[in-house]
C-alpha cells in the first residue's frame, strides 16, 4: 500500500521520476490482488481509501486536470470494492469536478461516468434512491437551461471557458442519465414521472426524453413506456399546459413514440387511442387555445376588463380535473405571438395507424369519446371542451393534403376486429416511412426524386411556371431574396436564417428575386434588435452590473430567437431520428429490390428452360409416333414368326421328353455313385485326421498323462481334507452357536438368580416381620390368658378370635417357610447348572 500511495503522491506532485497512468493502474491491480489473499481484505481497502483521501486533502489542485485523471485511474480499479458512502464522498471531491472539466481526457471522462453509473447500480441494489434523485436535480437545476431567459442571459455573459465547462457538465450528466435509462428503464421513467409534476422542469424533461427515445435501444423499453404512468403524464401535459415550446417538444417525443409503440406495444397503444385523439383535437384548436392565458400585454400593462371578458367569453379557460392534481405551465417564453405547433406529423402518424377510427373521431369527436367511455380530463364536459366546428375545419385541410389510406379498401371503423392492425408485425422504420409517405407533399417529393431524368430535361423557367400553375390560388407566395456575394463575405441575421429555414421546409411556393440594392439584405426583421442600437450598447444593456432596465422589445427579440433556436433544435432531432428510420427502411427496400431482381432473373431463366423443354417434348412426341408405328408392324411379324416357332417347339419338346427320361436315369445312377464315393472319401479323411490328431496329442501330453495319477491322488486327498475341514468348521460353528446360547442362558440364569435372591431377601424380611407379629400375638395371648384367669367367662369370645387369628398366622408362616425352602432349592439347582456350564465352556476353550 505504501508503494501505491508513494506513486500516487509523486504523480500528483509531477515529480521527475513520477510513474505514468498505466503504471499506476498496474500497481493498483497488483495491490488489490495482493490484498485479496488476506482475511481482512475490507480493512485493507478502507485503509487505502483513507490514505488516498489524505493525499487528496494535502496535494490536489482543481486547476490541474491531470491530478483528477490520477485519482480516476485508481478509483476505476477500486470501484468494485468501495462502499456507497465512499462513492458519495468521492463524488463531491473527484467525480463532480471531473464531469465539469472540459479539458479532461476522453478516457478519464469515461472512467468518471462509469464510476457514477456503478454508484447508481449499487444504489439500485440497496434501494437508496437519493443519489439518483440528486443527479436528476443537478441536471434540471444546475445545468444550462435553454428554456430559461435568466440562464440564457447568464450564459451569454460568461467567458468561453465557463461556457465550455457548463456545456461539458450538462452533456456528461445527460449521457449518464441516458445510459442509466437504457439499463434501468423502469426506474428512469419513475424518476422522470416524479419530477414531471414541477412545471418548470417539463421542458428539460421533454428534451431529455426526446434524446432518450431517439436511441436505437429504446425499442426494448417501449412496452415499459406504454404501461408506465409517465406516458399518461406526457399526454396530460399536451392537454393542459399552454406553452407552445413545451408543446412542440412533447409533440416530437410523442410522434417518435407512436411508431415504436405500434411495433412493440400495440395493445397498450390501442388503449391510449382516445387520449391521443383528444391531444390531436387540442392541437387543431391551438390558435384558440393560446390566447386564453394572455391576460397582460408584453410591455407589462394589464389588459382592459372588457377585453379580458371578451376573450374569456370567446375562448373559455378549461381547467384540469381535480383528480389529476395538475399544475399548469402557462408559458416558457414571453412572446407576443407564440408559434403554433404544426399538427401535420402527429395527424399523419395517427392517420396511418388508425385511419377509420380517426375519421370516425373527426366526424363527431364528442360522440366518439362518449361512446368509448373516456371521461373528460377537464372539469368541463366534452361539449364545452371541444370545438367540433374548428376541429372539422382543420381536419378538412389536413385530409386534403393526405392520400387515401389503403386500409379503407379492407374495412371501416365498425368492421375492423380488435387486434387486427395491418402494421402489427411491421418494424419501426417501415411504420414511420409509410406514414410519412401518406402526406401528399412527401409523396410528390419522393416521386420527383425517383424520376431525376425528367427533372433534368426542363428549364428553370418552365419549372417556375409549372409550380406557379399547380399552386393553390389562396396559398401565399414567399419571396426569398438571393444573397449578394460580390463583396466576398456574407452577412445575414439569425432571424433571417431561421425564416429562410422555415420557408424552405414549409413545402410552399418559393420565388427567388434579384435584389436591386444591398439594402434589402441588411435590413433585419422586426424580431431583431433595432438598427440604431449597435453591439456595444446591447452588451451594456445585458451587462449584469448595469442597473438600466432592459426594454421589453429587446427581451421580446431574445425570447423570439431563443424559442426559434429550441424549436429548430427540436426539429433537427426529429429530422435526424426520421432520417435514421428512413435509412433503415431504404436498406430494407434495397434488399427487397435485390431479391426481386434475383427472382426475376431466375424466373426468366426458368422461362427459357421451359421453352426449350417444350420444343424437346414436341420432338420426342413425333419420334414416339414413329416408334409406335414401327412397333405395331414388328408386332405383327412377331406373331407370325411365333406361330411357326410354336410348331417347331412342340416337335422338339416331344423329342426332348425321351432324351430327358434317359438322361435322368443315367444322372441318378451317376449321382448315387458319386455320393457314395464322396462319403467314403470324407470318412477316410476324417479317420486320418483323427488318427493324426490323437497321435499328436498323445505325444504332446504323454508326460502329463504319466503325472495324472499323482495329481488325481493328491486331489482326492485334498478333497477329503477339505471335507474334514468343512465338517470341523461346521462343528465349530455349532459349538459357537451353543456357546452363545449357553451364554444367553447363563445371563438369563443370572438375572433369575438375582431376582430370586431379591425375592428371598424380601421373604426373609416378611418372615421376620411375621415372627415379630407372632411374638406380639403370643405376648398378647399370654396377657389375655392371665386376664382370663380372673375373668374367664366374659372373654371366651375374644380368646376364640385370637386363637383363630393365631391359627391363620401359623398356617401362613408354615406356607412361607415351605416356599422359602423351595426357592432355596431352586437357587441351589441354578447355581449347580451355572457351574456346570462354566466348567464346560472352560474345557472347550482349553
Amino acid at each position: 500500500m505504501l508503494d501505491l500511495i508513494r506513486d500516487v503522491r509523486s504523480a500528483l506532485e509531477s515529480a521527475p521520476d513520477a510513474p505514468t497512468l498505466s503504471e499506476i493502474a498496474r500497481a493498483t491491480e497488483e495491490h488489490v490482488a495482493e490484498c485479496s489473499s488476506f482475511p481482512d481484505f475490507d480493512n485493507l481497502i478502507l485503509s487505502l481509501e483513507e490514505e488516498l483521501q489524505a493525499v487528496h486533502r494535502d496535494i490536489v489542485d482543481y486547476s490541474l486536470p491531470y491530478q483528477l485523471e490520477v485519482f480516476l485511474v485508481v478509483l476505476s480499479h477500486l470501484k468494485s470494492y468501495l462502499s456507497l458512502s465512499s462513492m458519495f464522498y468521492w463524488w463531491d471531491i473527484v467525480l463532480r469536478p471531473a464531469l465539469r472539466e472540459p479539458k479532461l481526457g476522453t478516457v478519464a471522462v469515461d472512467q468518471a461516468k462509469e464510476l457514477v453509473l456503478d454508484t447508481l447500480r449499487k444504489t439500485e441494489a440497496n434501494l437508496h434512491h437519493d443519489f439518483r434523485r440528486r443527479l436528476f436535480d443537478l441536471y434540471l437545476l444546475d445545468t444550462y437551461n435553454e428554456g430559461s431567459d435568466h440562464d440564457v442571459l447568464e450564459h451569454a455573459e460568461l467567458d468561453a471557458d465557463q461556457r465550455d465547462m457548463r456545456t461539458c457538465w450538462k452533456v456528461n450528466l445527460e449521457n449518464i442519465l441516458l445510459k442509466f435509462g437504457h439499463e434501468y428503464p423502469q426506474d428512469f421513467m419513475t424518476e422522470v414521472h416524479d419530477l414531471f409534476t414541477s412545471p418548470s422542469s417539463r421542458f428539460q424533461l421533454f428534451m431529455l426524453l426526446n434524446i432518450y427515445s431517439s436511441s436505437s435501444s429504446f425499442a426494448t423499453s417501449a412496452i415499459i413506456m406504454a404501461k408506465h404512468p409517465l406516458m399518461i403524464h406526457l399526454l396530460l401535459s399536451m392537454l393542459f399546459d399552454n406553452s407552445s415550446t413545451v408543446y412542440s417538444a412533447g409533440l416530437s417525443v410523442v410522434v417518435k413514440l407512436l411508431p415504436v409503440l405500434a411495433a412493440h406495444a400495440h395493445e397498450e397503444l390501442r388503449a391510449l387511442l382516445p387520449m391521443l385523439l383528444t391531444v390531436l383535437a387540442g392541437l387543431m384548436c391551438w390558435k384558440q387555445r393560446h390566447t386564453t392565458y394572455v391576460q397582460t400585454s408584453l410591455d407589462g400593462a394589464p389588459n382592459t376588463g372588457i377585453q379580458s371578458e371578451l376573450e374569456e367569453e370567446a375562448n373559455p379557460v378549461l381547467r384540469p380535473h381535480p383528480q389529476w392534481n395538475w399544475e399548469r405551465l402557462e408559458r416558457t417564453f414571453n412572446l407576443r405571438t407564440p408559434v403554433c405547433p404544426s399538427p401535420r406529423p402527429y395527424f399523419t402518424i395517427l392517420y396511418y395507424l388508425y385511419p377509420a377510427k380517426l375519421l370516425k373521431f373527426l366526424r363527431s369527436p364528442v360522440k366518439y369519446l362518449t361512446d368509448d367511455g373516456f371521461p373528460s380530463p377537464w372539469t368541463e364536459g366534452w361539449e364545452q371542451a371541444l370545438n367540433q366546428d374548428e376541429i372539422r375545419a382543420c381536419s378538412e385541410r389536413l385530409l386534403r393534403e393526405h392520400m387515401c389510406h389503403p386500409a379503407f379498401l379492407w374495412h371501416d371503423a365498425g368492421s375492423q376486429p380488435e387486434g387486427a392492425e395491418f402494421w402489427a408485425q411491421f418494424p419501426v422504420d417501415r411504420i414511420a416511412t409509410e406514414a410519412i409517405m401518406l402526406d401528399v407533399h412527401n409523396y410528390a417529393l419522393g416521386a420527383l426524386k425517383c424520376r431525376p431524368e425528367a427533372a433534368q430535361g426542363n428549364s428553370s423557367k418552365s419549372n417556375a411556371a409549372s409550380v406557379a400553375d399547380n399552386s393553390d390560388a389562396n396559398e401565399p407566395i414567399h419571396r426569398v431574396l438571393p444573397l449578394d456575394k460580390s463583396s466576398g463575405s456574407l452577412s445575414m441575421s439569425l432571424p433571417a436564417m431561421v425564416n429562410s429555414s422555415f420557408a424552405l421546409k414549409s413545402n410552399l411556393n418559393l420565388v427567388a428575386e434579384e435584389s436591386a440594392s444591398k439594402s434589402h439584405q441588411s435590413n433585419p426583421p422586426s424580431s431583431s434588435l433595432p438598427p440604431s442600437m449597435d453591439a456595444g450598447e446591447a452588451r451594456e444593456i445585458f451587462d449584469e452590473g448595469n442597473d438600466i432596465s432592459v426594454p421589453p422589445q429587446y427581451l421580446q427579440a431574445v425570447a423570439r430567437l431563443q424559442s426559434e433556436v429550441l424549436l429548430l433544435r427540436n426539429e433537427l432531432n426529429f429530422e435526424l431520428w426520421l432520417s435514421r428510420e428512413n435509412v433503415k427502411h431504404i436498406s430494407r427496400l434495397f434488399l427487397d429490390r435485390s431479391s426481386i431482381k434475383s427472382a426475376e432473373a431466375e424466373r426468366q431463366g426458368l422461362y427459357n428452360k421451359l421453352r426449350k423443354y417444350r420444343a424437346q417434348v414436341v420432338l420426342l412426341e413425333s419420334e414416339l409416333h414413329e416408334y409406335k408405328a414401327q412397333a405395331s408392324s414388328a408386332k405383327n411379324k412377331y406373331a407370325e414368326w411365333n406361330m411357326e416357332l410354336q410348331k417347331k417347339l412342340k416337335e422338339l419338346r416331344e423329342e426332348k421328353k425321351s432324351w430327358v427320361a434317359d438322361s435322368a436315369a443315367l444322372r441318378r445312377a451317376k449321382n448315387d455313385y458319386k455320393t457314395l464315393l464322396d462319403s467314403q472319401e470324407k470318412l477316410l479323411e476324417e479317420a486320418n485326421k483323427k488318427l493324426f490328431e490323437s497321435e499328436t496329442w498323445r505325444k504332446e501330453n504323454q508326460h502329463k498323462i504319466d503325472r495324472l495319477h499323482d495329481y488325481e491322488e493328491q486331489i482326492s486327498k485334498h478333497i477329503r481334507m477339505q471335507q474334514l475341514w468343512e465338517q470341523d468348521f461346521a462343528r465349530f460353528n455349532e459349538r459357537g452357536e451353543q456357546v452363545s446360547m449357553i451364554q444367553s442362558h447363563f445371563k438369563q440364569m443370572e438375572l433369575r438368580l438375582e431376582s430370586y435372591e431379591k425375592t428371598q431377601i424380601e421373604m426373609d424380611a416378611q418372615t421376620r416381620a411375621y415372627r415379630r407379629q407372632i411374638q406380639t400375638l403370643e405376648a398378647r395371648l399370654s396377657q389375655m390368658r392371665r386376664k382370663t384367669e380372673s375373668l374367664r367367662y366374659p372373654i371366651e369370645q375374644e380368646i376364640a378370635s385370637v386363637a383363630a387369628e393365631k391359627a391363620t398366622l401359623i398356617k401362613a408362616n408354615q406356607k412361607l417357610r415351605e416356599e422359602n425352602v423351595r426357592l432355596r432349592e431352586e437357587i441351589d439347582e441354578l447355581r449347580a447348572v451355572v457351574e456346570v456350564n462354566i466348567n464346560m465352556q472352560v474345557g472347550r476353550t482349553e
